[in-house]
C-alpha cells in the first residue's frame, strides 16, 4: 500500500493562523460584542442575524474571499447549497475517478446530475478532456483513495487554463490543516463543516465568490434556515482553538507512525500516514486481525466510532475501520488495516492501547 498524505501546516504556522483569526475578529467586532451571545431572527438590514453576518465577514476576511455564508446541515448542507446554486437537473459534474463521498453522492442523485469521472492523478486527462460537455467541477481536497497523489492547486490551475467552469472544493478535514484551501488557489467556492472544526452541531460554511453566495442566501431566505447569532458566535469562538489543536494532533500522527515502523509493536507490517478522510494513522497487520483489534481496543478504552470525525466531543484516541471509500476501492483492507485518529490523545496512549489490543487478538 502506498499513501500520499497532504502536507499539513506546522505548529508555528498554526499559531499564526490562530493569531490572524483573532486579529480579524477584533477588526470586525466591537469589544463589548465579543462578550455577548449574539442575536436571533431575520434582521431587516441583513436578512439574517446581525451577529451571524459579522461572523461571516470575519470568515471572508480570514480566507481572503468575497463572501462567506454559514448554513444549516453541516458540510453536507454546505455542499448541497453550493451544488444547487450552480447546477440544475441533468447538468454534468466532473469529479475524480474514485468513490464519491457517500453524502455527496446522495446529493448528486437527488439533483439528477450526470457525472463524468477523470483521474485527477494523471494531469494529461485534465488537459485533453472536452470541457464543453461539463457544467462544473468538484474536487475533494482530502484523499478518496489510498494512492491519490494529485496536488489540488495543480488540478485547479490546469482546469482554469482550459475552461472558465465553476470549481467547488470539498474542504472537510483540510481547513485549518493546510496552508491554503481551494478558494485561496483559484476555486470559485469551498465548502466545509464547522462541526469538524470544534463548532456546534449542524453548522456548515460556504466561502468564495459573491454571486454564488448571493444565490445561496436567496435559497436560504426563510427564518428557519438561518444560523442564529449564538450558534455563529459559538462556531467562531471554537474555530480559534482549532488550528493549534489540529497541529498537535498531526504531530502525534507523525510520532505514532515513526514508532510503529521502528518495530515498537510486533504483528504490524507497516504504518502509514494518510488522509482518509481526516489525517490519520493506517495500521497494516501481518495477519487478518483488524476486526478483532477493533473490538479489543474498544474494551481497553479506544473510541470505536466518530461523532463528527474531529468534533468537539472527540477527545479520546479513535480506533475504527478504514473509510468506506478506501474499502470500496480495496475490500481486502477491511481485514488487514485499521484507522487511528489520536484526537486529543498523545502517542503513548495510542501505542499502549494498540499493543494491548493486538496481544488480546492473537492470544
Amino acid at each position: 500500500m502506498k499513501t500520499n498524505p497532504i502536507k499539513q501546516i506546522s505548529l508555528d504556522d498554526a499559531i499564526k493562523f490562530q493569531f490572524k483569526l483573532v486579529d480579524d475578529i477584533q477588526s470586525v467586532f466591537q469589544g463589548h460584542e465579543l462578550l455577548e451571545a449574539g442575536d436571533y431572527g431575520v434582521s431587516l438590514e441583513f436578512g439574517r442575524p446581525k451577529t451571524t453576518a459579522k461572523v461571516e465577514k470575519v470568515l471572508a476576511k480570514f480566507f481572503n474571499v468575497e463572501e462567506a455564508a454559514l448554513v444549516r446541515g453541516a458540510g453536507t448542507g454546505a455542499m448541497r447549497l453550493a451544488l444547487t446554486s450552480i447546477l440544475k437537473t441533468n447538468d454534468t459534474l466532473l469529479v475524480h475517478d474514485a468513490p464519491v463521498y457517500p453524502t455527496t453522492q446522495n446529493i448528486i442523485d437527488m439533483m439528477g446530475l450526470n457525472i463524468t469521472k477523470v483521474n485527477f492523478n494523471d494531469y494529461t486527462n485534465l488537459k485533453t478532456i472536452n470541457y464543453n460537455n461539463i457544467n462544473a467541477i468538484l474536487i475533494q481536497h482530502s484523499r478518496q483513495k489510498p494512492d491519490d497523489s494529485y496536488d489540488m492547486s495543480e488540478v485547479i490551475s490546469l482546469i482554469k487554463s482550459k475552461s472558465n467552469l465553476p470549481i467547488i472544493t470539498d474542504e472537510n478535514y483540510t481547513v485549518m490543516k493546510v496552508p491554503k484551501i481551494g478558494v485561496q488557489i483559484g476555486a470559485d467556492v469551498s465548502v466545509f463543516s464547522m462541526f469538524k472544526l470544534l463548532g456546534p452541531e449542524g453548522i456548515g460554511c460556504v466561502v468564495g465568490k459573491k454571486d454564488i453566495i448571493d444565490k445561496i442566501r436567496r435559497i436560504n431566505y426563510s427564518g428557519g434556515s438561518q444560523v442564529q447569532g449564538p450558534e455563529a458566535m459559538d462556531a467562531l469562538r471554537s474555530l480559534v482553538y482549532t488550528p493549534v489543536s489540529l497541529a498537535i494532533q498531526a504531530m502525534q500522527v507523525d510520532e505514532i507512525v515513526e514508532r510503529l515502523n521502528k518495530g515498537e509493536i510486533r504483528g504490524i507490517k507497516k504504518a502509514y500516514i494518510a488522509n482518509a478522510q481526516s489525517r490519520v494513522v493506517l495500521v497494516e497487520f501481518n495477519e487478518p486481525i483488524a476486526e478483532k483489534v477493533l473490538r479489543n481496543s474498544e474494551e481497553i478504552g479506544a473510541v470505536p466510532y466518530p461523532v463528527g470525525s474531529e468534533s468537539r466531543y472527540e477527545i479520546g484516541a479513535m480506533f475504527y475501520r478504514v473509510s468506506g471509500t478506501f474499502i470500496k476501492n480495496n475490500p481486502e483492507m477491511k481485514q488487514y488495516v485499521i484507522r487511528i485518529n489520536p484526537m486529543r490523545a498523545g502517542a503513548d496512549t495510542v501505542i499502549r492501547i494498540l499493543k494491548e489490543a493486538i496481544k488480546k487478538s492473537i492470544s
